[in-house]
């Protein structure tokens, strides 16, 4: 395939965060409590990889932008339903069920990572939740531990998406999202 067959799609940044955001949910998802400053590190780069994508969703490429790729549920819906049977639509972007996806991990992620400063506040008395207190320590955690695992799934079904409009599409997505380039 030729250049002139090809468009920028992920931009560097946008790469960059997508690649330290597996490592730092996977380190932190393995290392649990056998590592808990390893751990707590892992969660802070995940905090902060969060915080770099709100902004990146204001100001980055328009394959980036949250306004170029957000919709209503009800077409993210219609999405899946002809990705069951095969056939949907290609998108240069994000597609509806994509875009649904990002909202569910960066909404499940926000929640994993404060529900672990929550634990770590109680259990330890550190981190931006350090006052929290020992009360409901073990709430906090099995909370913690639900979004975690629940973001787990969602990790799954996003690469399982991923593979299926590869194949749909005939073309490598998780390449594009390691060199940016996408086919016109």
């Amino acid at each position: 395939m030729n250049s002139q067959e090809l468009v920028k799609v992920w931009d560097l940044p946008l790469r960059i965060f997508h690649w330290l955001l597996v490592a730092g949910f996977f380190i932190a998802y393995l290392t649990e409590d056998d590592l808990l400053t390893v751990h707590v590190w892992a969660g802070y780069l995940v905090t902060g990889l969060l915080a770099f994508r709100l902004v990146w969703g204001f100001i980055g490429n328009d394959y980036a932008r949250f306004s170029n790729f957000l919709c209503s549920p009800a077409k993210s819906i219609a999405y899946i339903k002809d990705l069951l049977v095969l056939k949907t639509r290609r998108y240069l972007g994000h597609n509806p069920a994509g875009a649904a996806m990002i909202v569910l991990l960066l909404v499940s992620l926000l929640a994993t990572v404060i529900t672990g400063f929550a634990v770590y506040g109680a259990d330890q008395a550190a981190g931006p939740l350090a006052a929290i207190g020992p009360a409901n320590e073990k709430m906090w955690e099995e909370v913690h531990e639900f979004f975690a695992n629940f973001t787990l799934i969602l990790v799954a079904v996003h690469v399982a998406g991923v593979a299926i409009e590869s194949y749909i599409h005939r073309e490598n997505l998780a390449r594009a999202m390691v060199h940016g380039f996408k086919k016109k």
